[in-house]
This record gives C-alpha cells, structure tokens and sequence, in this order.
C-alpha cells in the first residue's frame, strides 16, 4: 500500500535548534522561598520535612514543582536558585547532597546517599528521567548532560570471604567524578572509581569501567575511546 503523506523531503527529517537549558540565565529565587525555607528547616525534623516532600512528590503543578524546591532547599546541604525536580523523583540521606544553580532533574529519577556520604552535583547540570544515582561519593561538574535512564553505581561488595553471600560482604565505596560540560548517553552506566574528564561524552548505552580522558568519545561495553573531540574540531 503506497503512502502519500509528502515524505519526499529528506530535509524536515533533521532540524538543528539552539540549545535552551545549556544557555538560560538563572534566576535567583525570590526571598520568601529562602525564608519559607530556612522556616522549615528551623521547625521540622527531617523525617517531617520528608512527610512534608511526598505531599508534592508527584505533582505535576507549578506548585508543587515551587513546593518540592522549597522542602528540598529545606532538607539538603545545600540547593542553589532555580532547582527543578521533575514527579516522582526519589532522595535518599538529601541531608549529605550538595545542588548548585539551575539544576533539572528529571521525572523518577532515584538519587540514592549514604548518612555519612558525599554529594556534591553542580550548576547547570541537565539529568533525564529515570535516572539513577549512587550518590554516597559523588561529583558532578557544573554543565554536565546526564541521558534519560542513565545510571552511576559508586560501590561494591568486596564478595570476601567466598563462603559468605556477596551481598554480606564488605561494601567498598569509590569517588565517582564527571568533569565540567562532559555528556552522558541515554541508558549509559558508570561503575565505581570512575572519573570522566571535562568535555568528554559517553555514548549511549557504554559501560565505562575505566577513566575517560578530557574530550574523549567512548561508546561499547565495556567503553573504548573512539575518537578524541579535539582532533575532530582540528
């Protein structure tokens, strides 16, 4: 059966736009939401405030995106202006994490902490729905992209001794870095130690079990480099 829908043209089949996220100018949040904030912190335990969080937890509304940052500037280290927490998203320790400005994360995405745990993630950083992060020794450089479903694991079990279930085993925790302007692949995963160098992009879909040079390409499981940016550009 033939289609006659005008599909003859190849050009509309690819558009380059400018970028929205990567450019826009932060905000600074007005004042009654710093106060509104530091009210809560100062008359909630944090299992009220997290009581508090799931009553906006998975709305949709202007408001309960306003709501979600105010609790979160309540409950975290620290939030800087214009955070953005899409539905449904999961925080766990939010008491260890670090948010700089204009931060996007997307809809049920799961960012996992550790009560005595390191999460620092910078401003401008963009993270796609159904993410998930092992943030208990976490960086996250200012401008990173982090794909939709893409994911960072910082630990593992030490599976010693043999006769023990692994999952009793000792749990080793490693830093994970991702440097500044660097992207990260839908459906990507980063193990434990890993650092990502500045600018460098992880192809969808990699496993990255070693570190990745500034500017580097790396795609395939496990992850190679596939090129260098900076040899392309030149």
């Amino acid at each position: 059966m033939s289609d006659d829908r005008g599909f003859e043209d190849d050009s509309v089949a690819v558009r380059q736009v400018g970028a929205t996220f990567g450019c826009k100018e932060t905000k600074p949040d007005p004042d009654w939401v710093v106060k509104f904030a530091a009210s809560l912190r100062d008359t909630h335990a944090p299992q009220e405030l997290l009581g508090l969080f799931a009553r906006f937890r998975s709305g949709e509304a202007p408001f309960d995106v306003l709501m979600r940052r105010v609790i979160l500037r309540a409950l975290c280290r620290r939030v800087g202006h214009n955070l953005e927490v899409g539905a449904e998203v999961v925080f766990k320790h939010a008491e260890t994490m670090e948010f700089g400005d204009a931060v996007f994360i997307g809809a049920q995405t799961m960012i996992q902490g550790r009560l005595d745990g390191t999460c620092r993630i910078g401003s401008h950083v963009w993270i796609g729905p159904h993410a998930y992060l092992d943030a208990r020794n976490l960086v996250i450089e200012d401008y990173v992209g982090w794909g939709p479903g893409a994911k960072v694991l910082g630990s593992t079990h030490t599976g010693e001794p043999i006769d023990v279930p692994i999952i009793g085993t000792d749990l080793v925790i490693k830093l994970v870095v991702v440097g500044y302007g660097a992207d990260i692949g839908t459906n990507a995963v980063i193990l434990p130690g890993v650092r990502i160098g500045a600018h460098a992009i992880v192809g969808a879909g990699a496993v990255v079990t070693h570190d990745v040079p500034e500017y580097a390409v790396v795609g395939g499981v496990p992850a190679r480099i596939l090129r260098s940016r900076r040899r392309a550009e030149g």
